[in-house]
């Protein structure tokens, strides 16, 4: 059985790879309070100029999101006992 000699990245379009500086600017941004958010958004959902860019920015939001929701359910776990604390001792 012979294989054939494929060359599978001729039809496909390979996103050049990102410089370090542009992931230092990239993290520089993300440590920007609300412009984190908004770039977050950008980069994800817009036009962006590296493929690489935008697949992280969609797993970041992704992650954020998973992190709120449990965030949340933590929360209300916490609540839910404290209150059944001070009900129990009459506060």
């Amino acid at each position: 059985m012979e294989l054939e000699n494929r060359d599978f990245t001729s039809n496909q379009h390979l996103a050049p790879a990102m410089s370090v500086g542009q992931w230092l600017i990239t993290m520089l941004i993300m440590a920007i309070p609300i412009v984190n958010v908004v770039m977050l958004v950008i980069w994800g959902f817009g036009n962006s100029d590296n493929p690489n860019r935008k697949n992280w920015a969609i797993a970041q939001i992704i992650v954020i999101a998973v992190m709120i929701v449990i965030w949340m359910l933590l929360l209300s776990t916490m609540v839910g006992m404290m209150s059944g604390l001070m009900e129990q001792f009459g506060v």
